[in-house]
């Protein structure tokens, strides 16, 4: 027995080392949080067009667009959205209110359409003061169609008075990054063609970190225009470094919506074309491979038959030569990119 030891002894000693093990991959500490409080467009009221978005491990929420707020918030809650939000002992707040007043530090409004601006008015009187980030011309029509004292009192700091002076309308110039209050980004805002109005994208950032928000869009080749070609160049070196985490960008209509009757929107076969130009400029085809893209606003529809998002996800899978992550956000639905 003894000798039986000793020789498994000196086989030991003889066998190679045994590899050391690989320790696992950190989790990356970067990237973006989004909370989805409304994901549709047009006459789903509740449920419209409202994305909040922070840098992963900080606190303070931007709310890209927000045709719903505290119905999305309400939905969002009881998913366990922000189940790492304390709040503090003795608040005078609910959970929800909360949140709206000192989490949310600010709203970045795409364009004036009531469908992306309605959460935010409604909630108006019981939020908190912050800014809302807009291109002027966005400024100029939200004032003068809402806090005029007629369709609503004029919460803002600028416009009709009496100036209740709660939020504050911080103008922005195109490609200009700013600094978001009470958050870890910062925001550059990017005009786009809405048919006849000028609508926005939202480049945030925090470090290299980027994710692009967009509001309502049509294609640059039923616009006449470039807006989006300026938009995928001022993001393609992000894309080659893999910064740029997730773009939230519309398809309104399945492609069987006629193009002259469009109104300003993209359908899944529009939204590959201008992916592709994204993609060239970026460094091929290859280039976007497994990016997460949002696609929200679609309509709702009151025609029998397949929901809209179905046909929608379907024609945009059947097109997807890029490889691209294709997303369709429900209300409450929370992401990490």
């Amino acid at each position: 027995m003894k000798a039986r030891t000793a020789l498994l002894a000196i086989l030991a000693a003889l066998a190679p080392a045994a590899a050391p093990v690989a320790a696992p991959r950190a989790v990356a500490s970067g990237g973006f949080d989004v909370v989805v409080l409304g994901a549709r467009g047009g006459i789903q009221d509740g449920n419209l067009s409202s994305f909040l978005i922070r840098a992963h491990g900080t606190e303070g929420y931007l709310s890209c667009d927000a045709g719903t707020t505290v119905a999305g918030l309400i939905a969002a809650d009881r998913r366990g959205d922000f189940a790492d939000i304390r709040q503090p002992a003795g608040s005078s707040q609910t959970r929800i209110g909360y949140i709206l007043t000192e989490q949310v530090k600010g709203y970045l409004i795409s364009h004036a359409h009531l469908d992306h601006v309605a959460g935010l008015i409604i909630a108006s009187p019981e939020d908190g003061k912050k800014p809302i980030y807009a291109l002027p011309s966005v400024h100029e029509k939200f004032a003068g169609s809402y806090f005029n004292h007629d369709a609503w009192a004029n919460f803002a700091d600028t416009g009709a008075e009496p100036r209740l002076g709660k939020y504050h309308f911080e103008d922005m110039v195109p490609g200009r990054a700013v600094p978001a209050t009470g958050t870890a980004m910062s925001v550059t805002a990017f005009p786009l063609a809405h048919g006849p109005v000028e609508s926005t994208a939202f480049l945030l950032q925090h470090g290299p970190d980027a994710l692009l928000c967009f509001g309502d869009t049509g294609a640059d080749r039923i616009e006449h225009s470039d807006r989006l070609h300026q938009v995928w160049g001022a993001v393609a070196d992000k894309v080659r470094r893999h910064e740029l985490k997730a773009i939230v960008i519309e398809a309104s209509f399945p492609n069987a919506q006629p193009e002259t009757q469009l109104f300003g929107h993209l359908t899944p076969r529009l939204l590959l074309e201008e992916l592709h130009d994204l993609a060239a400029q970026a460094g091929g085809k290859d280039a976007l491979k497994g990016l997460p893209v949002v696609v929200e606003h679609i309509k709702y529809s009151f025609k029998a038959g397949p929901l809209p998002q179905t046909v929608i996800r379907r024609e945009l899978e059947a097109g997807n030569d890029l490889g691209v992550r294709f997303i369709i956000p429900e209300q409450g639905d929370r992401y990490r990119f």
